[in-house]
């Protein structure tokens, strides 16, 4: 569950913290092979079958947090096999970035409607009326279902006034906007990688702590223990992450940790907010019918993979994440840069070739939030800097569903004050699909449409601390609280002259 410490979320986090430990101290391989039993002590199993099994999942796990696949388990290799490669700073995330582990998945139904005992044998029997393929009838005083004719349409479940009947679907398959989660042929959840989009949401939806996602936490801390300078970009969804603190404590933080300095990517959705204004008034609807926004790599991913038609209709704008990642770069050449944000799909995006020289690492929250741990950094008690973002309100509330169309919208009727705007938006890939389907029948022409991968937006990501409603009032604060609401008063608009002419000049 996003944002609520859990068993599952307390272990992720003793296994990152203990990683990010190691890369402090310095890679050790004997400290390595003992962390599954540190983390999991005594002789007796505590969440699974086996305490040997558990072991063996808190190994992968590790694995994973060092930036590593998976391990076949058809033959012999050590926990560490191939961990060489992952002792550097500069290693960037391989596919799959997203995988399950097999022996930790408990096999759940894919898709199964069933009678509870709660059956009360009403008179109504509206179970009985509503099934399309009469796959359920009254037996012995209960409702009984045909397995060989109900189709698992679920309306037996929702009609149902005592709620007796349950429709059970497998959480991981379920959160799946792709349709990526099948099974193999041992029941095991399998995940098309063709089709995978990396939002993550089956990671945090998955009650057994079988789904992985790898990190680079170990070479974060090697770079930031080397001479080369390491900024963070920090993604607008931090506010309330960290509890009640302010932008300058957090830059407090990360100076404490080895960072050069700490920029909000808020500035880079204030630019992306013009480029995508720019391209909605060129291009919608002379030239494409509707336009999609970018800032969502999972979105813009799915939108590509499943409706390729509509490829040229998704804004050519560079996220957030990337332009304040080209800035950093430019004003401090040979540096290295840090996202931290909400999102697993970041790190997909930044391991595309044409993204690697803007951003090296990418970091969840709760992936740095380990790193801090391992340091004994309290955010809330660090001193204040007084700095300030030097963002837009409009920037800062991309973090939440329908903030980056706001955005968009606000600049157009400063450039176009007779030009209206009509937007859609959708949070959650099942809904992007949805939009994207009334999107090729025609009912959006002339839209501006927002798709956010996760429900509520970014502040439901799949890396973050606390729960969405939470995070989203102070967002929402946040962006209250700029100086200036529209991203056309940006003070580095200026760049975006060198971004239109393609390249970043040195200054």
């Amino acid at each position: 569950m996003r944002g609520v410490q859990t068993t599952k979320s307390r272990i992720r986090t003793k296994i990152f913290t203990e990683i990010a430990k190691l890369a402090f101290e310095g890679w050790d391989q004997r400290k390595f092979e003992n962390l599954p039993y540190q983390i999991i002590p005594g002789e007796m199993a505590q969440y699974r079958d086996s305490v040997f099994v558990e072991r063996a999942v808190v190994a992968e796990r590790l694995r994973a947090a060092m930036g590593l696949s998976l391990r076949t388990f058809s033959s012999y290799s050590p926990a560490d096999t191939g961990v060489d490669a992952s002792l550097i700073d500069e290693k960037y995330y391989e596919p799959p970035l997203i995988d399950i582990i097999k022996f930790a998945c408990n096999r759940c139904a894919e898709n199964r409607v069933f009678v509870t005992n709660a059956c009360q044998n009403c008179l109504e029997h509206p179970c009985v009326d509503v099934c399309p393929k009469k796959a359920v009838s009254i037996r012995n005083g209960s409702s009984h279902i045909d397995e060989s004719l109900c189709i698992r349409c679920g309306l037996c479940a929702n009609a149902c006034s005592y709620g007796a009947i349950v429709h059970q679907q497998r959480p991981c398959a379920q959160a799946c906007g792709m349709k990526a989660i099948t099974s193999d042929e041992y029941g095991r959840a399998c995940i098309d990688h063709d089709k995978c989009v990396s939002c993550g949401m089956c990671l945090v939806s998955c009650p057994f702590g079988a789904i992985i996602d790898k990190s680079q936490i170990f070479q974060t801390v090697t770079a930031l223990k080397s001479d080369v300078p390491v900024y963070a970009a920090i993604a607008p969804a931090f506010a309330g992450q960290f509890g009640n603190v302010t932008l300058g404590q957090i830059r407090t933080a990360f100076r404490a940790l080895g960072f050069a300095d700490v920029a909000d990517v808020s500035i880079g959705a204030d630019l992306c907010t013009v480029e995508e204004a720019k391209d909605f008034l060129r291009e919608v609807p002379e030239e494409h019918p509707f336009m999609a926004t970018s800032c969502c790599p999972a979105w813009s991913s799915m939108a590509k993979k499943l409706y390729p038609e509509f490829s040229s209709c998704i804004s050519m704008a560079l996220t957030p994440m990337v332009l304040t990642g080209r800035l950093l770069k430019r004003e401090h050449p040979g540096c290295k840069v840090v996202f931290v944000g909400p999102c697993a799909a970041k790190k997909l995006e930044a391991s595309r070739r044409s993204i690697r020289s803007d951003i090296d690492f990418v970091l969840t929250f709760e992936e740095f939030a380990s790193i801090l741990e391992a340091k004994e950094i309290d955010i809330s008690a660090c001193a204040d800097d007084g700095s300030d973002a030097g963002s837009c309100g409009d920037g800062r509330g991309f973090a939440v569903s329908g903030g980056v169309a706001k955005a968009v919208t606000n600049v157009i009727a400063r450039m176009d004050p007779d030009r209206e705007v009509l937007t859609a938006r959708a949070e959650s890939l099942p809904d992007c699909r949805k939009m994207l389907q009334m999107a090729k029948a025609g009912k959006y022409n002339g839209y501006l449409l927002e798709g956010m991968a996760c429900p509520g937006g970014c502040v439901a990501g799949a890396g973050v601390i606390v729960p969405a409603k939470k995070s989203s009032a102070a967002v929402v604060k946040n962006s209250e609280s700029a100086q200036n609401a529209c991203a056309l008063d940006s003070d580095y608009l200026h760049y975006l002259n060198i971004i239109e002419e393609g390249r970043f000049a040195e200054p």
